[in-house]
């Protein structure tokens, strides 16, 4: 050891030892959990608790939760157990009082705006990580916002809209929804799937459905009132948009001899894999194309997108579950849907998003065949969009500080 090096050992081991520690974490309140019977609602959660795991390891973490069954609760604290969670009144009372930061975590807008605005009058400095805004959202919390240390939107269709209003943010940003991060896993239950289905790693695609709207009413019918003018949209739609990723199932089969596996991303998808998916198929086909005839869990449902070769979807969540895992993904937009599709641009994946009025299922399916043609260099193309995601959520997290 040289003498320069003797005395900086020398100081550093007579420095007081508040001096040597790490700097104290935050204790941070993350409103996040909006519902569990869609994947992409429970993954938002682990994916912003991933996020701030990594990049700010020594804050405290309670998690503010609209909804969690005692099964995603089990998820959570196996992945995290370091984990509060404050499901009761008194305790979402007491963590709010002791929280240093409010984070609001990703969402399809300002779902957790009411507990936001208790925050922003207690004095509790508060952010949104990756929200989508509407426009009425930005009419009506003008004053929530503004107030916002920062706002990241998920899809910069949000953040434009947010630039365009008269709404004075200290800061605005583009920052992807959180599931990006996501790295929730459960290889025993992906393992005894493939063996059940006789799917090869690598080799399948899975394909998931979705209504123009979401059946709230069937999912919650003691509480959502039936909507016959969005059910008559459901009814009008469904077999033309499912029609057009049949033809992408077909070529997938017919070109590669590779399997195809029909999933759900919410519950209410479950009883519709079959008539929208399944039973209009080509009797050679269906041989060829396996059914999950249940709902299952983030974990699970990450474990298997992470071993296929892609993912083709009318949801936004799988295919952000799939490319998290450096896995292709291709989205299906439906013109009902949110702002939220325009992330997929946003981070790169321009080529693999189609807005379904607009194209054909042959396009899909020639596109489908591009890129399954040349897996790994589809795979070079999710990476490089998961790592741009990544780099954005990192700046997104270190606005807490």
């Amino acid at each position: 050891m040289d003498r320069r090096q003797f005395l900086a050992s020398a100081a550093l081991a007579t420095a007081p030892a508040a001096a040597r520690q790490p700097a104290p974490g935050k204790h941070i309140l993350l409103r996040s959990s909006w519902q569990t019977v869609n994947i992409g609602d429970i993954a938002h959660t682990p994916g912003m608790l991933a996020l701030l795991e990594r990049h700010r390891p020594n804050d405290r973490v309670t998690l503010w939760p609209s909804g969690v069954s005692n099964e995603v609760v089990r998820l959570l604290t196996a992945r995290f157990p370091r984990l509060s969670i404050a499901r009761t009144r008194a305790e979402q009372d007491a963590a709010l009082a002791a929280c240093d930061f409010f984070l609001h975590g990703s969402g399809p807008g300002l779902v957790g705006r009411e507990a936001a605005d208790r925050a922003r009058q207690a004095g509790k400095p508060y952010g949104f990580a990756g929200v989508t805004l509407s426009d009425d959202e930005l009419r009506t919390q003008r004053e929530l916002l503004a107030g916002a240390r920062f706002v990241f939107t998920r899809d910069t269709d949000s953040l434009r809209a947010l630039q365009r209003s008269d709404v004075k943010v200290a800061k605005a940003a583009f920052g992807p929804d959180a599931t990006f991060a996501l790295d929730l896993r459960d290889e025993p239950a992906a393992d005894r799937l493939l063996r059940e289905h006789d799917l090869e790693a690598g080799q399948f695609l899975c394909a998931v459905p979705r209504l123009r709207w979401t059946p709230y009413w069937e999912i919650h019918p003691e509480t959502t009132k039936p909507n016959p003018q969005r059910s008559a949209v459901n009814e009008a739609f469904a077999e033309r948009d499912h029609a057009k990723m049949r033809e992408a199932i077909v070529a997938w089969v017919t070109e590669f001899k590779r399997k195809v596996f029909l999933v759900p991303e919410m519950t209410y998808a479950v009883p519709r894999l079959r008539p929208l998916l399944f039973d209009p198929l080509p009797a050679a086909v269906k041989p060829s194309v396996a059914v999950l005839d249940r709902y299952w869990l983030t974990a699970e449902a990450a474990s298997v997108y992470a071993r296929a070769a892609a993912v083709l979807s009318f949801e936004m969540h799988s295919p952000i579950m799939a490319v998290s895992a450096g896995v292709p993904a291709m989205l299906l937009r439906q013109p009902t849907d949110t702002r939220k599709g325009q992330m997929w641009r946003d981070i790169g994946l321009n080529p693999w998003i189609f807005e379904i009025d607009d194209t054909t299922g042959k396009d899909i399916a020639t596109r489908l065949l591009e890129l399954g043609r040349d897996l790994p260099a589809a795979r070079g193309v999710a990476s490089k969009a998961r790592e741009f995601a990544r780099a954005r959520m990192a700046e997104m997290v270190a606005a807490i500080a």
